[in-house]
């Protein structure tokens, strides 16, 4: 039997159930992944079959860890367990189920990325331009319908309220018909076709209840209608163990359902609950600190941890000026902070709430010659010249893949124009052909000259030549056969431009990745790794083992854990996102991700917020966030970035002026010659400081838009306004 002595009482205790449903409420830190680790060890010991246990994750990254954790309490039998996150399991049955949907098995599976480009080329086919259908949007709003279980036709019949639902509705319902017409899925499919499949075969259903005895889930308060919908068809006999906790749910914008948490007391009613409440990763501080803030969130499942660490630093809020003073004081504590207790770089991180404020930190860094790392920035699959060769290799495993045809029907150029492209896409359409077997009968379409024609005859016998080669070659082999015809590595480095070479030097990463996946596992399979590639996520990439700081966004944080933390941007407007218009419940969810940002933190927490920031192309005068006035204050000290002057509540106007605008760029602004114009600095008698961005009208009409503090846009009439030019 496998040792539980290292588990605590209740941890033990959560391994051990078997009497029916379970679900385990995990705190931060509270060591769930051990927990999960150590329940799935347990049901190998007692006579589970390895291959009979589900374990669903979020991630690739947290599925590996857990399968080599469970190997080294189990030995190798842990291969043989269903380990990994939703989309990558129920792709699996997908491939092999394919036929009982209309698909073939190579179906591909389109990211993002993807989808947008597709609902794009479905836009221009149906003629479509009205404003505030943007592909981007409309992709959105796609995947929102499909996340909640709506289809074209259920929208169509109850959701049709406006002309621009109308619109939708026909892209939506196309969009759906190229994706099985281009024999491929979006994310979503992947969670929808397979509830499809089991509710139209009953036979198979009983296939997969009776072949997975044994459900465990991670992260359940971020599953959404459809994988809480598969669960409760796969499960049997109450077998079934999820972990989650409610005050880490911060994904609804994806579909992530915190109510699954409750309706599981509903759908499973003899189910036990366990709480997990000892911290293991922070300070008694960081916890009071996080605990002081989640606390004022209504909706949540009572807990309280705990910890037996050390008191620990108290929290340090850094009030800077603008965002350069924000990323400089970061910097400067980071040092600080190594100089005083010989940290390394990779020991902290710098949290934000949106991708754009990395800018100015990654200005500052350079220029302090601090390494970083960003997490969640462009990602090495998502880059043009590595899409544009895996987009050649999904044409070689999936020829009726559209999207990716259409990328690279002219890279490198070989002179098929757009006008060729349009008209062979219409002989298609016409004779309801895919576009790849059109490129045969091009000859056929008219209004294409004669070169172009023999143009893309050449590329398609080029494909032709490496789909039959797929099956013969390694992976590796085919993928360097195939870049090496193509020249795209002697064209970028004909370039020599520093663009080009790091293109160059991009292709030839993904042909080492392509050979390590070769090399490791002699029967891998093409189809294998562009599902991996297809379904990877910004932290699968993460190993922690570069000595940088790493700065990432508080979402992408969520798992991870770091001696230091920075939360940066604690302004009202950033961070919560938005307090316009937002329900309750979108602020509790802003909360939550406070709360895990706090709680990413093991040794100590910095808190930034600055006065002024640029946003949008202006300067925005931000109010400090809400969060920090939910802080305990007996757990934080203030200290003030560039001003170099202590608050005080009796400083003149003039002065809190001064100290306001000091790091503004005044280029705009002619002091001597104070007339009101957009750049002016203003003085209200209620609203405070603010700069003028619009001046319209003329004489007793006159009107001016000025940004107040906060962000606080008024429009005011100047005759009554008593606006004083500062």
């Amino acid at each position: 039997m496998i040792n539980l002595k290292s588990l605590n009482n209740e941890q033990r205790k959560a391994v051990e159930y078997l009497n029916g449903p379970e679900m385990i409420v995990a705190g931060a830190g509270s060591g769930k992944t051990r927990v999960l680790t150590y329940k799935v060890a347990y049901l190998i010991d007692i006579g589970y079959e390895p291959e009979s246990i589900l374990a669903l994750t979020f991630t690739n990254k947290a599925a590996n860890e857990m399968k080599e954790r469970i190997k080294d309490l189990v030995g190798q039998k842990a291969a043989g367990i269903w380990m990994g996150t939703f989309h990558s399991i129920f792709a699996r049955i997908l491939r092999t189920e394919a036929k009982n949907i209309n698909f073939r098995s190579n179906f591909t599976i389109y990211d993002t990325e993807d989808s947008t480009s597709l609902v794009s080329n479905i836009l221009s086919n149906l003629d479509i331009n009205i404003e505030g259908l943007t592909p981007n949007s409309i992709r959105h709003r796609i995947s929102n319908n499909k996340n909640h279980m709506i289809l074209p036709k259920e929208f169509k019949r109850h959701h049709v309220k406006s002309f621009i639902d109308e619109k939708f509705a026909e892209i939506f319902e196309e969009y759906q018909k190229r994706l099985v017409e281009n024999n491929s899925m979006d994310f979503d499919d992947l969670l929808l076709k397979p509830i499809d499949v089991f509710n139209e075969n009953p036979k198979l259903l009983q296939k997969y209840k009776k072949r997975l005895e044994y459900l465990l889930v991670d992260e359940f308060q971020d599953t959404n209608k459809a994988q809480y919908e598969l669960l409760k068809l796969l499960v049997s006999n109450g077998k079934i163990c999820v972990v989650g906790d409610d005050a880490q749910s911060i994904y609804s914008f994806r579909g992530a359902n915190l109510a699954n948490m409750l309706d599981f007391e509903k759908d499973f009613p003899k189910h036990k609950v366990f709480k997990l409440e000892q911290n293991y990763r922070s300070t008694k501080n960081i916890l009071a600190a996080a605990d002081s803030i989640i606390k004022n969130n209504k909706g949540q499942i009572v807990k309280t941890l705990w910890t037996e660490n050390n008191d620990g630093d108290h929290v340090t809020l850094i009030k800077c000026s603008d965002e350069k003073d924000e990323a400089f004081q970061i910097a400067k504590y980071i040092k600080q902070e190594i100089s005083k207790k010989k940290l390394s770089l990779k020991d902290f991180a710098v949290l934000y709430r949106t991708n754009a404020q990395s800018r100015a930190l990654e200005d500052i860094f350079r220029r302090e010659k601090i390494p970083y790392t960003i997490i969640g920035g462009l990602e090495f699959y998502k880059r043009k010249e590595v899409k544009d060769i895996i987009a050649y290799l999904r044409i070689i495993v999936n020829p009726n893949d559209e999207e990716s045809l259409l990328r690279v029907m002219n890279f490198p150029q070989r002179g098929i124009g757009s006008t060729t492209i349009k008209r062979m896409i219409a002989f298609a359409r016409k004779l309801n052909l895919s576009l790849f077997e059109t490129m045969s009968r091009v000859f056929e379409v008219i209004d294409i000259k004669e070169r172009i024609q023999k143009n893309v005859k050449g590329f398609k016998i080029l494909l032709d030549k490496y789909i039959g080669l797929k099956d013969k070659l390694s992976v590796g082999e085919l993928t360097r056969a195939l870049v090496d015809e193509l020249g795209v590595m002697r064209m970028f480095k004909e370039e020599n431009t520093p663009e080009s070479l790091a293109r160059w030097e991009n292709i030839n990463e993904l042909l080492s990745a392509l050979s390590d996946f070769s090399n490791s596992n002699k029967e891998a399979r093409l189809e294998q790794f562009l599902e991996d590639v297809s379904l990877m996520s910004d932290v699968d990439s993460f190993e922690g083992e570069k000595n940088t700081v790493t700065f990432l966004t508080v979402h992408a944080a969520k798992g991870l854990e770091f001696p230091v933390v920075f939360i940066s941007g604690c302004e009202e407007d950033i961070f919560p996102l938005s307090n316009r218009f937002s329900t309750d419940a979108t602020v509790e969810e802003e909360r939550r991700l406070f709360y895990v940002a706090v709680t990413r933190a093991q040794n100590k927490v910095y808190i930034s917020h600055a006065r002024s920031r640029y946003r949008f192309g202006e300067v925005a005068y931000q109010s400090r966030s809400r969060f920090i006035d939910e802080l305990d204050p007996s757990l934080y000290s203030e200290i003030n970035g560039g001003i170099g002057r202590k608050s005080s509540l009796r400083k003149s106007k003039k002065e809190m002026y001064y100290e306001y605008f000091e790091s503004v760029d005044y280029e705009d602004f002619d002091q001597d010659n104070k007339t009101l114009r957009p750049g002016s600095r203003v003085m209200h008698e209620k609203f405070g400081l603010g700069k003028v961005t619009q001046v319209v009208g003329a004489g007793d009409m006159q009107k001016a838009t000025v940004v107040f503090e906060g962000n606080n846009v008024k429009q005011l009439m100047l005759k009554f306004a008593k606006l004083k030019v500062l």
